[in-house]
């Protein structure tokens, strides 16, 4: 079967439901060989999954990659600014700016979370809102996902996909936008860190607008190392386009479950990145180490 690796997944530190430590216990029983733990805008699950692959894999068996996602403001190469996202590897958790940006990003989804919450329950929706931010981890900046699984919770609806087909995503009623930091600025503060930077789902058309590969070229330039290929939200045609453009760049080209637990249907490593891709990471890296 071969070294099997997965860069993007969550834990309850974000907008998962396993905590860090069942992350990797996951990992472990999915016979992953590796696994990189990206939170939204937070590190705090970094300490305990590492305890974590100590306990349950034992020395030298498995491997944990530190990481983060980052929410980013992007122009798209057609007159548009829109959201991407970037997956952080390996980085100073402790670097005094990124660190700041990453507390501004979970205080703001935080209090979106709250306001999103409050206006279904004005609006007579069964749900608490003291009650959904009491549920948070202390350092986690929660999310539109956990407002779902509290309509799923009170019955309203049957899925956190349905919550967000109708009421959360971007068309959707109660949807609050944030102010996510420039995608530029994030790679800046990545790489300034020691770590690397892996644009996520770049062609998910599904999510909504998306870059053009201009722009995936110029991203490069500013220091982009690597682009996402083999993604649950990418067909075939555009794995292919997307694999042709890593070569035409020279980005490391990664794949990933984007697992959440069962916020979502994807299961961890449902797609896997090529163990050459994770050395070619670990070697632009000075920021952290990975945990073996």
């Amino acid at each position: 079967m071969g070294v099997r690796i997965d860069l993007h997944t969550h834990s309850t530190e974000s907008d998962g439901t396993d905590t860090p430590a069942e992350l990797v216990a996951t990992a472990v029983a999915a016979g992953l060989d590796a696994v990189a733990i990206t939170d939204h805008d937070t590190t705090a699950g970094w300490a305990a999954a590492e305890q974590a692959v100590r306990d349950l894999a034992g020395p030298g068996r498995f491997r944990l990659v530190p990481g983060a996602e980052l929410s980013c403001v992007c122009p798209d190469g057609n007159g548009r600014n829109i959201t991407v996202h970037l997956l952080a590897y390996l980085f100073d958790p402790n670097s005094a700016a990124l660190a700041q940006e990453q507390s501004r990003l979970r205080a703001e989804r935080r209090e979106r979370l709250y306001e999103m919450a409050r206006h279904m329950a004005a609006d007579g929706f069964p749900v608490d809102p003291d009650e959904i931010m009491a549920g948070l981890p202390p350092d986690s900046p929660g999310g539109r996902p956990h407002l779902a699984r509290a309509l799923v919770n009170a019955g309203t609806v049957v899925s956190v996909d349905e919550a967000f087909a109708k009421y959360l995503g971007g068309s959707g009623r109660y949807y609050l936008p944030r102010t996510d930091t420039p995608v530029r600025r994030a790679i800046d503060m990545i790489t300034e860190a020691g770590g690397a930077t892996v644009l996520a789902h770049p062609f998910a058309t599904a999510r909504g607008p998306v870059v053009t590969a201009d722009v995936v070229a110029e991203l490069t330039e500013h220091g982009l190392a690597g682009i996402e290929i083999d993604h649950p939200d990418h067909d075939p045609e555009t794995r292919v386009r997307l694999r042709g453009l890593a070569a035409e760049l020279d980005l490391i080209p990664t794949g990933s479950s984007d697992y959440h637990g069962t916020n979502k249907t994807i299961r961890i490593g449902q797609e896997t990145t090529p163990p050459d891709s994770l050395d070619r990471l670990v070697a632009r890296c000075s920021g952290s180490k990975v945990i073996n």
